[in-house]
């Protein structure tokens, strides 16, 4: 089974950045929505990279624009100029195919979001996108099994180059259920990952080490 990653998915700077220099998780992602609630602009994006990569995130993703392939594929050619540590993010539409098709082929590392059928996730890992962001949240929201969808994505995807990056995730739970369900990747807010790194009987242990660390050094 493929080692698990963990990445941050918000524009909140300074939460992001605690996480990053903690060395917790491998890496930032973000959408134009997580950008816009966190206050930020497009032309801030460079600014953004260039901060996350210097406080240790191995990969950060932004997403391409534009709503056909000519417009994804041109406002690609900015984010892939951020620097090695970028991937693209394109959306699962038709176009998005299309645009994800012709970044792989030229070298680019391509995420495909907002995966929501085993269809798509079989024709993302047919042109060979690096990454899938399947949103489990938002599949429940919609009526959908999404634990069973996301682990028939995971079964599609075993042996080829995709891996499956899940999105849309709402407590610890979701994470631990579909790593049981082998998938490798996640993505979730800063609140997911605080809850995830908290229990009161590791404080609570923690704080009898400390009281008895003090009594044999004194």
């Amino acid at each position: 089974m493929t080692a698990p990653r963990l990445y941050v998915d918000s524009a909140d700077v300074d939460r992001v950045g605690r996480l990053l220099r903690a060395g917790v998780v491998h890496g930032v992602t973000t959408n134009p929505t997580i950008l816009e609630r966190g206050g930020r602009t497009a032309g801030e994006i460079p600014a953004l990279y260039e901060r996350w990569v210097d406080e240790g995130a191995h990969e950060v993703f932004f997403q391409t624009w534009g709503g056909d392939t000519a417009s994804f594929l041109r406002n690609a050619e900015g984010i892939r100029a951020l620097g090695d540590r970028v991937a693209v993010k394109v959306p699962a539409t038709a176009e998005g195919f299309a645009a994800a098709s012709a970044l792989v082929r030229d070298g680019a590392t391509v995420l495909v979001t907002a995966v929501y059928s085993v269809a798509q996730a079989l024709a993302c890992a047919s042109i060979g996108a690096h990454y899938i962001a399947p949103y489990l949240g938002r599949m429940r929201d919609a009526g959908m099994d999404g634990d069973a969808v996301i682990a028939q994505m995971q079964a599609m995807c075993e042996g080829s180059a995709t891996n499956v990056l899940a999105a849309s995730l709402r407590s610890p739970a979701d994470v631990v259920s579909l790593r049981l369900a082998g998938v490798p990747y996640f993505t979730a807010a800063p609140d997911v990952l605080d809850e995830m790194l908290f229990h009161p009987v590791s404080d609570s242990s923690a704080v009898e080490f400390d009281a008895a660390m003090e009594r044999l050094s004194s």
